[in-house]
């Protein structure tokens, strides 16, 4: 059996991390297998679904670098759905209703008052052949149900959640079509499943009712069930379910700076008992996906994680993989010195202009003037060569520590902190190094 995924976004919004997460997970379980990863657009939502938003899906996850292997519309496959509605329609695995809204909150408001479950009573089943012909011409139009077999218990090992018991006779007969005409969820994803040969369906926990239902309409409809899985939803670092999880997209964390690697690094392992390592590729992470390795406790996202795992990320690329991002004019060199400094890859522009210059140097005591003059005539004898430079300023002012290394970085850089300032005199050169020195003296 070739292992295919699908990852089925609607394209009313724009992805974001949840999504992602969902996303990653069964490319890496693909991938592990050598098998399929494909893109369905659930498109099925005319008023709500935009063509910008499919463009946007398909962007963020080539900027992932999850790209699928096929793709799939919903609203391209109406004929299939009719096709197979039709068929359980004569083998009369779906039914017409016609209660409105306010008539089934009444019927579940009545259960629960006295104590029982909220469950559609098939009133439906009830009507006539003359029933429905009257009330098609009353100008009544009928939504449609899913017939559960009752007497079928549902049942499957959930990959992640273990050994799954469901008793029909406790669950609703799902709504599968609208009065107009329009499909819900369950029966195209389920159709769409069998004839795209999806043989492992892994999703968010939020969908295992669905599934129970969705077991029985495989079977309906002729065909195997995949294989299952329901991953803990992601939760925000103070441990709640977070609005800030349901809005932060691909394209918000791009423009701060986030590398597309370090979202694949933190998201792989989320909800699993596998440490965040962002030394490990795709590659590497496939190989060690396995669901046995995720928990039921809900899996914490946290953007200073992010963030951590984004600076690692930065310090091990090479120059030839950023060198078209980079500043004009900065080289190898350049990069390996400021690298270790980086936490977003921008940040090396403001790394590079104190390189290049001009820079804003910080007002310095007279002492410090007088000791930075000094600096400069020592500087013009010894070149740009740190070590050279205040082992000379060392042993001619008997300065040492921060004294003897603040206030040359401060008149060089116009910074406190950053990188190796071995490195960085070079880059700065001996010139530009003169006139700062001389300036800030």
């Amino acid at each position: 059996m070739t292992v295919t995924t699908r990852f089925a976004p609607s394209p009313t919004g724009t992805l974001h991390v949840g999504n992602v997460r969902t996303a990653l997970h069964n490319w890496l379980l693909s991938k592990q297998a050598g098998g399929r990863f494909l893109l369905r657009i659930d498109d099925t939502d005319k008023e709500r679904s935009r063509e910008e938003y499919v463009e946007a899906i398909r962007a963020d996850l080539a900027w992932l670098g999850l790209v699928p292997d096929g793709e799939e519309r919903q609203s391209a496959r109406f004929d299939l759905y009719e096709h197979e509605f039709q068929k359980l329609v004569a083998a009369g695995r779906v039914y017409r209703c016609y209660e409105t809204a306010q008539e089934l909150e009444l019927k579940r408001k009545v259960l629960l008052g006295r104590g029982l479950p909220p469950i559609y009573d098939r009133a439906a089943l009830a009507l006539s052949e003359a029933d429905h012909v009257a009330k098609a011409a009353a100008g009544e139009r009928p939504h449609w149900r899913f017939l559960l077999d009752h007497d079928q218990p549902i049942e499957w090992t959930d990959g992640i959640r273990g050994p799954q018991h469901f008793d029909p006779r406790q669950m609703s007969d799902p709504v599968v079509r609208r009065a107009d005409g329009s499909w819900l969820y369950m029966l195209p994803s389920a159709i769409d499943d069998v004839d795209m040969g999806i043989s492992h369906v892994l999703r968010g926990e939020d969908h295992v009712s669905n599934t129970a239902a969705q077991v029985q309409m495989f079977t309906a409809l002729g065909a195997e069930a995949p294989k299952f899985a329901h991953e803990a939803l992601l939760v925000g670092a103070e441990g709640k379910l977070s609005k800030r999880l349901g809005s932060l997209g691909m394209a918000e964390l791009r423009e701060s700076g986030i590398e597309p690697q370090a979202v694949i690094a933190l998201l792989a392992r989320l909800g699993t008992s596998d440490p965040v390592d962002p030394a490990l590729d795709a590659d590497a992470l496939a190989a060690n996906f396995n669901l046995a390795h995720f928990g039921r406790a809900p899996a914490r996202f946290d953007e200073t994680e992010l963030a951590r795992v984004n600076a690692a990320i930065i310090h091990r690329l090479p120059f030839a993989a950023v060198a078209h991002r980079l500043p004009a004019g900065m080289d190898d060199a350049a990069w390996e010195t400021i690298r270790p400094n980086l936490a977003r890859l921008s940040e090396a522009a403001d790394w590079w202009q104190v390189v290049t210059g001009p820079i804003a140097a910080p007002a310095q005591s007279d002492e410090d003037r007088a000791y930075l003059a000094a600096a400069a005539a020592v500087l013009e004898q010894v070149g740009a060569d740190w070590a050279a430079l205040t082992a000379a300023l060392k042993e001619q002012t008997g300065r040492k520590g921060k004294p003897l290394f603040l206030p040359l970085r401060q008149a060089l850089t116009g910074q406190d902190h950053g990188p190796e300032m071995a490195a960085l005199l070079p880059l700065i050169g001996q010139d530009a190094a003169l006139e700062r020195l001389r300036a800030a003296a």
